[in-house]
């Protein structure tokens, strides 16, 4: 596996996918939809499925002396150490937000959803999202990714839509903690974030292992 990641990350990757992990300190902005960095994200992810797919890495790859399913967990991998070094530059915003800036006027009076450990499992979900119907999808036919990447991305901003609401409905106001306010609930939601990611990209890396296995290339 070590090998075909190595594959991954210097033949089959776009460099726009390492460019947008930078996307994930969008979690510094104050007054903007801070989980529109996980989407850009994957949007970069995305752009090396494309390039991927115009070389015909899928049928080099299956020519290398690998299992098929080993071909669908390298692009897995690599896409989860993309969301990871990405999650991992959030939770420093989202720190950096809660500590050294929770006494800033600009962050004090944000309108919209605050960085806090319940964004960060939001983003978690989306990434979850991202790698069920998008990667999985696309190894329904290893080929085809239109469909599934426009599905991701209507599911991707309803996610947003509802986390940025969530907050303004009366009861859930916790949701938008500022600072360490709320902590333990705040450490809750961001566990759930990431066992729901950890679920739907296990059970989705299986489901692809099992259909790329009969796709006759």
């Amino acid at each position: 596996m070590r090998n075909i990641l190595r594959k991954e990350m210097k033949l089959s990757a776009s460099v726009l996918s390492y460019l947008f992990i930078l996307f994930g300190l969008m979690f510094l902005l104050p007054g903007y939809p801070i989980l529109c960095g996980a989407f850009f994200v994957s949007l970069g992810l995305f752009q090396s499925f494309q390039s991927a797919r115009e070389a015909n890495d899928i049928v080099f790859s299956v020519l290398l002396p690998v299992a098929k399913k080993d071909v669908v967990k390298g692009k897995y991998l690599f896409v989860c150490m993309i969301e990871v070094c990405a999650f991992l530059l959030m939770a420093l915003a989202v720190i950096l937000r809660m500590t050294a800036l929770s006494q800033s006027v600009v962050y004090r009076s944000n309108a919209l959803m605050n960085a806090n450990f319940f964004a960060l499992g939001t983003a978690c979900v989306i990434f979850g999202l991202f790698n069920w119907i998008f990667v999985g999808g696309f190894f329904r036919t290893a080929y085809k990714f239109a469909r599934p990447f426009v599905t991701f991305i209507i599911t991707c901003f309803l996610v947003i839509f509802a986390a940025e609401a969530l907050h303004h409905i009366p009861g859930l106001e916790k949701l938008n903690a500022f600072g360490t306010d709320d902590i333990a609930l705040q450490l809750i939601l961001l566990a759930a974030g990431v066992l729901i990611f950890l679920l739907m990209t296990a059970l989705s890396c299986k489901k692809a292992c099992e259909k790329f296995e009969r796709i006759d290339l």
